[in-house]
């Protein structure tokens, strides 16, 4: 990178930056915390992408308004997915691939929450537990819509995990957009029965996937496939561990569905707001000094609306294992279609739920959220990325094939 790069490039970041952010704490921790404990390969990599993201060790990248042609230089993101300045450009991305699936109906906001022992299970057996919430809910959902006392009909929805708290516990649950209708074996589609203000009843939800998930968790037990961990070895003789199942299955299990968005804009500010959230967003730091990193937390079981926002004070060492516990193994998929809406038929479907359907969507009301950076000169024209090299200052995409790949781009959302 040249000098007069190089300043432009740490000027406009010093310029966009929090005043404390979390590749501050893991620069200055990062290193002393990975080599004192045993981390997973995932677990290391995000740590040194977040310290290293937008520094020379990315190498930069030089974009071009494409109307008044003005530049800018910035160093590349680590594009990791636990990183809170990355999840722009891929939040981008994704919902502008959404764009083209959505229909001119109703899309309800689901939840569905696992009891806090089985979150705090999850801690040893991640793709177990997660998956087997991934199949219950979604199974479940796939029941009532199927189920002619309801609807009668295939539905399409978006499974979303998060599985931390405000407080960065462990707080393991499933968000869902769910359409509010489906598409019969016919090739017809059917709206919901209750108008789309009631999709359906949430207790039985939450009783169905109740035991889907006990049943398929105690496969896993008796084939050997669930990690007991120490504090709880008592679990592994099968009486004991029958007790503890019997003692899930007598609390309530939290599902909660919300009235319909009120429409396709709404339902993609939702979708890009939560299907690439990170454990903490750099916003909700309020400090990092003397080793302490304080952070903002929302209670919701605060009665006074005022005081809903607080502030919480933990160790750095305290911080970053509550943040790492969050990285999800290699190659989990976080974010998974069913349905109608599922991989290989997706297109299909949508074609024919179209044809029944009267109404176009209007696809210009939501393009802007997935389109690129506007211009800070002109406010109009884009900036198109021209230039791209690594960190060894090497290039890998020059001129407008650069436009295609934007692989190496930060995101300046």
């Amino acid at each position: 990178m040249t000098q007069t790069a190089q300043i432009e490039t740490e000027s406009t970041a010093a310029a966009d930056r929090p005043e404390v952010e979390l590749a501050d704490i893991f620069r200055e921790h990062g290193r002393e915390y990975c080599e004192s404990r045993k981390l997973t390969k995932e677990q290391h990599n995000a740590v040194y992408a977040i310290s290293n993201c937008r520094t020379a060790a990315y190498g930069f990248h030089a974009d071009v308004c494409d109307t008044c042609g003005h530049t800018h230089t910035e160093y590349n993101s680590c594009r990791n997915r636990n990183c809170p300045k990355c999840q722009g450009i891929s939040k981008r991305e994704w919902v502008g691939a959404r764009l083209s699936e959505l229909l001119p109906i109703d899309y309800h906001h689901a939840t569905f929450t696992v009891p806090a022992a089985i979150s705090a299970l999850s801690l040893f057996n991640r793709e177990l537990i997660y998956n087997l919430m991934f199949r219950a809910a979604s199974q479940t959902l796939l029941c009532f819509g199927h189920d002619p006392r309801w609807l009668g009909a295939e539905i399409g929805f978006y499974g979303i995990l998060h599985t931390w708290s405000q407080t960065l516990w462990t707080h393991v649950h499933l968000h869902f957009i769910v359409t509010a209708g489906g598409l019969t074996a016919d090739g017809e589609w059917i709206e919901p029965k209750y108008g789309g203000k009631f999709l359906f009843p949430t207790p039985a939800l939450a009783k169905v996937f109740r035991g889907k998930f006990i049943e398929g968790l105690k496969k896993a037990y008796y084939k050997g496939e669930l990690v007991i961990p120490d504090n709880q070895k008592e679990l592994e003789r099968p009486h004991m561990f029958e007790a503890w199942i019997d003692g899930l299955v007598s609390k309530k299990w939290v599902v909660n569905s919300k009235p319909p968005f009120s429409g396709p804009e709404e339902v993609v500010r939702y979708i890009g707001r939560y299907t690439h959230r990170t454990a903490i967003s750099n916003a909700r730091i309020v400090a990092f000094e003397d080793g302490a990193v304080t952070f903002a937390y929302k209670d919701n079981k605060e009665r006074d609306k005022s005081k809903i926002w607080k502030e919480m004070t933990l160790p750095a060492e305290a911080f970053m294992t509550r943040f790492l516990s969050h990285v999800l193994p290699r190659g989990f998929h976080r974010i998974r279609h069913f349905g109608f809406l599922a991989n290989g038929r997706k297109a299909k479907n949508l074609e024919t739920i179209r044809d029944c359907l009267p109404v176009e969507i209007e696809p210009a009301a939501v393009a802007e959220d997935a389109d690129g950076a506007v211009c800070p000169e002109c406010g109009i024209g884009r900036m198109r990325t021209f230039l791209i090299t690594d960190g060894e200052g090497r290039i890998l995409k020059i001129g407008f094939a650069a436009f295609e790949d934007k692989t190496g781009t930060a995101d300046t959302s």
